[in-house]
């Protein structure tokens, strides 16, 4: 804007049909003449002429506006400000630009308001929009129309494992999955090219290779004549859902497994028994040493069978053994004594650190000491694998942990044994599942593990890699 100069003579009623709000004020800054727009919102039976500029201002305003126009006149420019009015009860923000000028000889002031009322409002929507998005735990991206990230919160950032500078500008499909077909895609984009909003379940890859699982929806950002001009996706964190999901399918699974092991025990357990004594009475009477050594393998193979059924029948009936106060440490010390004097345990190195202050819980001793054995002896197996494996010497180690904390009592169990293939880790505590070679575990004592700690509201869970050790993690409420 230039300066309105002397050598111009416009009168101000040029200025009446033009929207924005003129004011010209005298050189006490009283307002001298106001343009129609201004008419309208004082309204016709109120006149504010003649009054001090400062008298349609908000108090935290007057200061500013009158420096700003100290300024212009004392440089003789055009100066800006912005400045909150009042007029008529409205409140305007207000955009001025100030002008000094001479009018025969007389000082003037000229004030243009621009009505920046809507544009504060948006404003201040983005700003609480933006401070919504930053500090969300959802996350959330917007992209231009070819699918190229312009924006993501802390939370995408956190829940992809990529940085801001390494998303901007970047299409979504690098983290993509590859679960999901071209087909899925295609209608994805064939809705929000369209204007509509798409919701959808998807899998993604964090930047170090994890899934991550997300009910993804996805909105069309639309300008003022409805065209699409980016897309804004708020994500929501299905991990959690999906591992209850599989935790309630394993859950229900043993149930089943349960029931059906109540029958085949009845089933397989009578003709055993039979079997196993015509062993015994053929035994008796037989003096060929052939024959009896074949029959004596025929007995531990019965034996081998026995336990199993044994195993199946006391993880499918309910415990009917009376709970008592249980001192962990002190069993846990026990089995480790029992685990330590066989012979592969010979020389490894047991290692406790037992919280002195723990206190005691109502178990069943014997079934919680049968985990403590059975999570000892796989560790000893472990290690004995690495050992005979690794053309290098590994000094076997076996690390047993207590604590507590809040309403929980926690116990871990850490060998520096040949480990569990990433593939295998979610079977360990199904039924017959072993690692271990043929005839050298039956699959059952995790399982049966799984259920004892599971009867006393507890949690069991390991973590495990490939020739890098294993820890079992047990959790038990302080009060079941």
């Amino acid at each position: 804007m230039t300066n309105i100069s002397e050598k111009f003579n416009i009168s101000f009623d040029a200025f009446d049909n033009l929207p924005d709000l003129y004011f010209l004020l005298s050189g006490k800054l009283e307002i001298v003449a106001a343009n129609n727009s201004v008419a309208k919102l004082v309204g016709q039976n109120k006149c504010i002429l003649a009054n001090k500029f400062e008298t349609i201002l908000i108090p935290s305003s007057v200061v500013l506006v009158e420096n700003t126009i100290r300024q212009a006149i004392k440089e003789n420019k055009t100066k800006k400000c912005e400045a909150k009015l009042t007029i008529d009860s409205k409140q305007i923000d207000a955009l001025l630009f100030i002008s000094p000028y001479i009018d025969n000889r007389n000082k003037r002031i000229l004030i243009i308001a621009q009505d920046i009322t809507g544009d504060k409002r948006k404003e201040i929507d983005l700003l609480r929009f933006y401070y919504v998005a930053q500090n969300t735990v959802n996350p959330l991206q917007i992209t231009d129309t070819s699918g190229k990230m312009i924006y993501v919160n802390p939370a995408f950032e956190k829940a992809s494992g990529y940085s801001k500078e390494e998303l901007l500008g970047q299409n979504p499909n690098i983290f993509s999955s590859k679960r999901h077909s071209q087909k899925f895609w295609d209608g994805m984009w064939n809705e929000i090219s369209a204007g509509k909003v798409w919701i959808g379940e998807v899998e993604n890859k964090r930047k170090d290779g994890e899934s991550f699982f997300t009910e993804l929806l996805i909105s069309p950002i639309l300008d003022y004549q409805s065209k699409v001009i980016g897309y804004f996706g708020i994500h929501r964190d299905l991990t959690e859902k999906r591992a209850l999901e599989k935790q309630l399918m394993h859950t229900q699974k043993m149930e089943s497994i349960g029931t059906l092991a109540a029958g085949i025990a009845h089933e397989v357990g009578n003709p055993l028994a039979s079997i196993s004594a015509l062993v015994q009475i053929i035994q008796r009477q037989s003096q060929d040493q052939f024959i009896n050594e074949k029959l004596e393998l025929v007995k531990k193979q019965i034996t081998r069978i026995s336990k199993i059924i044994r195993d199946l029948v006391d993880f499918s009936r309910p415990t009917r053994y009376e709970l008592q106060l249980v001192n962990l440490n002190e069993n846990l010390v026990e089995a480790i004594d029992i685990v330590r004097v066989g012979k592969k345990a010979k020389n490894i190195l047991f290692l406790s650190n037992l919280d002195e202050n723990l206190p005691k819980l109502p178990l069943v001793s014997d079934q919680i000491q049968q985990v403590f054995v059975n999570i000892l002896i796989n560790a000893v197996d472990a290690i004995t694998d690495r050992q005979l494996s690794s053309p290098e010497t590994i000094n076997g180690e076996i690390v047993v942990d207590t604590s507590f904390l809040d309403d929980s009592i926690f116990i871990s169990f850490t060998d520096n044994g040949i480990g569990i293939p990433e593939n295998n880790v979610s079977k360990i505590f199904e039924p017959f599942f072993t690692s271990k070679k043929d005839g050298k575990g039956t699959g059952l004592g995790l399982w049966v593990s799984y259920g004892i700690i599971k009867s006393f509201h507890g949690d069991i869970k390991v973590e495990s890699s490939r020739n890098n050790g294993t820890t079992f993690k047990i959790s038990l409420p302080l009060m079941n």
